[in-house]
């Protein structure tokens, strides 16, 4: 072959490879190729939108898109070849390889999470890092799409019901009505509330902070207005929610429990939300009426979206480059390499149900307890034991509760006692680690667990608890997490379990007398654990 030939040779591959059209041929087929990596990621964000607190979710890819298409407007001109393309392919890499981590531990979360860096990569990689770096706020919003983590979740439910609960009843105090706070349960005689989940204010807080991010986005003000309006959704929501539970509580007790349910419950939420955005749009008219050149709030706005659409051809028309072919083809790799990799086949988990625990020991016998549906639907467990155990000459009991997750990847989460016992109204007086020691009793390996005094007006609790997975006893919650993330792969098992023996301090006693109740109690009941936990 001639040097003509092969200078005309390279010609057409450059061709090829840079036309003005080929950048978004190649990001095609970088989309394409990803659909069946990341569907169950798509399949949980689905399920995951269907409940309340992210009922938001299918608005954000919306209005991202829309703030994408905007941004396009500003975005500068190529002067030259694009040659800052490559950390868009290693941020989409990334992403896939989380995608891929997530499809092989069957943790859709992982999938989704892994979603929003790999759209960001593909931007950077058809854009340039330069360019490409305008569109970040688009990208950033899809986060609000996303469902927090089960263990993240429900420590942000617990801490927002009990800070709802006593700025309800602060507002209650003000109006000079009767009522007592005990954990999430207003007193008012009469009647009682319970302050729910659903009253937490998440409803709400995601998409307030969602709708806020949006405004700072179109908002046309210093960046310190941005910042007090980003900033101020937040404890925004908290507070309206606090004065929803406050308002239902003057009716509860004006009118009757009937006030806080049914239509008048689901339409204060409404009105709630409606303040909440109109407070927001008070703020910014505010600030702006301090400015030198105060502008009205419909200037302050950027609201222009006429012919938005137009600005769909620079998107269509990215030139080629090998750092985009290279996306393609690392898209299709790792895709091929997740459908040819045999699927995990779910780890078998043998053991017995709680219901053959054992109640009586030589001088133990326990009488078991079953939750209300409420309680069991939050707990959301495969299985459950609560037994008090009592010793024939000790008028002190000890309480074992344990909940058992056959999985802990789609949904599921063991709920930490450090986060639930406030909203039963117990105070965590101290809490802190402390070893077990029954290697001379009952052979066991020494284990850490975690040692906790409570307390509820004069009565005080000794409690003790860990969380057993696959063997392992661990005492915090987010280690606990993490190490189901990796059993996952290297085990394909998710399993545990919360484990929690409680003896209350009674009258003369101290707490070392509930200790010794409780280290007589795991004597007898250690030994019998490898049957319904199993290792």
């Amino acid at each position: 072959m001639s040097d003509r030939d092969v200078t005309q040779s390279l010609a057409m591959t450059q061709s090829r490879t840079t036309g003005p059209f080929m950048g978004s041929v190649w990001l095609l087929v970088a989309v394409v190729a990803a659909l069946p990596l990341f569907w169950d990621g798509f399949g949980f964000l689905g399920t995951s939108w269907l409940s309340p607190e992210y009922s938001h979710g299918p608005v954000i890819p919306i209005l991202s898109t829309i703030i994408f298409l905007r941004e396009v407007r500003q975005l500068p001109e190529a002067t030259g070849p694009i040659r800052d393309r490559w950390p868009g392919l290693l941020i989409v890499t990334l992403g896939l390889a989380l995608a891929l981590f997530g499809n092989l531990t069957n943790i859709p979360d992982i999938i989704a999470y892994a979603l929003i860096i790999w759209i960001g990569g593909l931007v950077l990689a058809g854009f340039g890092l330069r360019r490409g770096w305008i569109f970040w706020p688009s990208v950033l919003h899809l986060v609000f799409m996303l469902p927090l983590p089960n263990f993240v979740y429900w420590q942000m439910t617990i801490q927002l019901q009990l800070v709802s609960s006593e700025l309800g009843v602060a507002f209650l105090q003000l109006l000079n009505i009767p009522v007592y706070l005990e954990g999430n349960v207003i007193d008012l005689g009469l009647y009682k509330l319970q302050v729910a989940e659903a009253c937490s204010g998440l409803r709400y807080l995601f998409p307030i902070l969602s709708f806020s991010y949006v405004f700072c986005v179109l908002y046309n003000g210093p960046k310190w207005h941005k910042a007090v309006l980003l900033l101020a959704a937040a404890p925004i929501t908290i507070l309206m929610n606090s004065f929803r539970i406050g308002m239902i509580g003057v009716l509860v007790d004006r009118a009757g429990i009937d006030q806080a349910e049914g239509f008048l419950h689901f339409f204060e939420g409404w009105i709630i939300f409606g303040a909440c955005v109109a407070i927001l749009f008070l703020m910014a008219i505010l600030m702006q009426r301090l400015q030198k050149n105060p502008k009205p709030i419909s200037q302050a706005l950027d609201l222009d979206f006429h012919e938005i659409g137009a600005h769909v051809a620079p998107v269509l028309r990215i030139s080629g480059s090998i750092w985009l072919v290279l996306t393609g083809l690392v898209t299709v790799a790792i895709t091929s390499l997740w459908l040819i990799t045999p699927p995990v086949e779910p780890a078998q988990i043998k053991r017995d149900p709680f219901v053959f625990f054992p109640l009586k020991f030589e001088a133990w016998e326990g009488q078991t307890e079953i939750l209300t549906p409420e309680i069991e639907q939050v707990l959301d467990a495969d299985d459950y034991i609560q037994v008090t155990y009592q010793q024939t000459k000790d008028p002190g009991a000890v309480g074992f509760f344990s909940a058992f997750y056959r999985s802990q990847s789609k949904g599921s989460a063991i709920h930490s006692p450090r986060v639930c016992l406030p909203g039963g109204g117990w105070e965590i007086f101290e809490i802190r680690p402390v070893v077990i020691d029954l290697s001379a009793e009952i052979g066991w390996t020494p284990f850490t667990v975690n040692r906790a005094i409570i307390q509820r007006e004069l009565s005080q609790q000794v409690v003790y608890y860990w969380f057993e997975q696959r063997g392992q006893r661990l005492t915090n919650d987010f280690m606990a997490k993490f190490m189901a993330v990796i059993d996952a792969y290297r085990f394909g098992r998710t399993d545990g379990a919360l484990v929690r023996f409680t003896s209350p301090v009674l009258n003369g006693e101290t707490v070392e007398d509930a200790d010794r109740r409780i280290m007589a109690l795991l004597e007898e009941t250690l030994p019998h654990f490898p049957t319904y936990l199993p290792e």
